[in-house]
């Protein structure tokens, strides 16, 4: 999967719906009209109804335009989603102006658009949101309306105290913003990277469907060939021996003859009772991942054995994808050798992978296998190799453990040095026939 195509999954996944925005902005509109009829009409304190109340339709209104002026399930650009928000922060700023600044105990909903920009936008616009939220409550600390209350009492708060609310407001954004966005990227990361899995092994069986393509064109062109078979044999009878155009019939007739045998073959490429095609026994699927990185500089070793008769798999894209996208690693940070090796006994098939290189860093030894983490630290930015996504170990433990597998990483003991990576199957699973829900290629 390129990185054009991973960036375009990432940018669809991060626009929000219109509706959404929407949906949240009628739930403040309900909201702040509750909060300033129970203080104002309820509670009889006086206030700039007027103003707030006006404030407050500004945003039904603006509801209103956009959904008559664009469909709701419309996705909106980070840009304009960053613009709504700001709005938000502004009105919501507006009425705590006019109701007490910070001292209005609904001061802390300033941080909501910032949350709901921490989970569906970007590091760059969460930020500049925070900047104007921490602005605004900047703003508040000072200039703001009296807080409604009693006419008989002034409520003011210590300066002392407004200076700490405005601390624990900013920090509380802070940190409320940093990790809703640190979550929600997870998130992203985790589903961007399972739909470039999904799109890795498709583009595996896509191609491994090509033998039941061979099959059916097989089938069609049975029957012309048939017939170009029959009709070459009646025409050699009819020239003579010294006749030219014999020959050429003769020629048709043995080519045709050839295309049966050949068509033969084809048909029975997929089938169940074609015992070489459907079972790979280990040395088979361990010379299939190692040969494609033979004579790239890097000397490949392949040795199997263990106890017992060697076990034989059903041919697997998962498998055979996943092992190759390690042994292709392992040549990327190898120095000069790449051991890769099979062991196996009663009851466990192991496949071990060495490499001569620098290791894993141990900064992320512990993240290894989570998506967009760059196994190797900042070599593959040095040397150009094995650089990308960080995809590459994520994809191959996704597909290996879907087949049963369990995957162990780590360096390997000194004096040694290099990774280590080790496959494991209870023979069982591995040697398991071809089932309705596996599919072979």
């Amino acid at each position: 999967m390129t990185d054009e195509s991973a960036s375009n999954i990432t940018l669809t996944q991060r626009r929000l719906k219109l509706d959404t925005l929407v949906r949240l902005r009628w739930l403040a509109v309900g909201g702040q009209t509750a909060a300033l009829l129970v203080v104002h009409v309820g509670l009889g304190y006086e206030l700039p109804a007027g103003p707030a109340f006006a404030m407050v339709a500004l945003s039904a209104w603006l509801n209103i335009f956009l959904k008559i002026r664009w469909p709701s399930a419309m996705r909106l650009s980070e840009r304009a989603a960053a613009l709504q928000l700001a709005y938000d922060i502004v009105q919501m700023s507006g009425l705590l102006f006019l109701t007490g600044g910070l001292g209005n105990p609904f001061a802390f909903l300033l941080m909501a658009p910032v949350m709901v920009s921490a989970a569906g936008l970007s590091a760059r616009y969460t930020f500049m949101l925070g900047v104007l939220a921490t602005a605004c409550a900047s703003f508040l600390a000072v200039f703001h309306y009296p807080l409604p209350w009693p006419d008989t009492e002034v409520f003011k708060l210590p300066v002392i105290y407004s200076v700490g609310i405005w601390i624990a407001l900013v920090l509380t954004l802070g940190f409320m913003a940093v990790y809703a966005f640190r979550v929600a990227e997870e998130a992203r990361q985790l589903a961007n990277a399972l739909t470039a899995t999904e799109l890795v092994l498709a583009r595996e069986q896509h191609l491994n469907a090509l033998d039941g393509l061979a099959t059916a064109a097989a089938h069609e062109l049975g029957t012309p060939l048939a017939t170009i078979y029959l009709v070459a044999k009646e025409l050699t009878d009819e020239f003579e021996a010294q006749d030219h155009r014999g020959e050429d019939v003769a020629l048709i007739r043995s080519q045709a003859e050839r295309c049966r045998e050949i068509l033969k073959k084809l048909t029975s490429l997929s089938s169940e009772e074609d015992q070489t095609y459907q079972r790979m026994p280990v040395a088979q699927l361990l010379e299939d991942v190692v040969d494609p990185h033979r004579g790239t500089g890097v000397a490949i070793h392949s040795t199997n054995g263990g106890e017992g008769a060697e076990p034989v798999g059903t041919r697997n894209a998962a498998i055979r994808y996943g092992l190759g996208n390690l042994v292709e690693n392992a040549v990327d940070f190898a120095r000069s050798r790449v051991d890769v090796s099979a062991q196996w006994d009663e009851n466990t098939l192991s496949i071990s992978i060495r490499d001569d290189g620098p290791g894993f860093s141990m900064d992320i030894l512990g993240k290894i296998g989570d998506p967009y983490v760059s196994v190797r630290g900042n070599r593959s930015q040095q040397t150009g190799k094995g650089g990308g996504l960080g995809l590459g170990i994520f994809i191959a433990k996704t597909l290996l453990e879907r087949t049963g597998a369990k995957l162990q990483l780590e360096n390997r003991a000194p004096p040694e040095s290099g990774a280590h990576i080790r496959v494991s199957w209870p023979r069982t699973v591995f040697e398991r026939p071809v089932g309705v829900d596996e599919t072979p290629f």
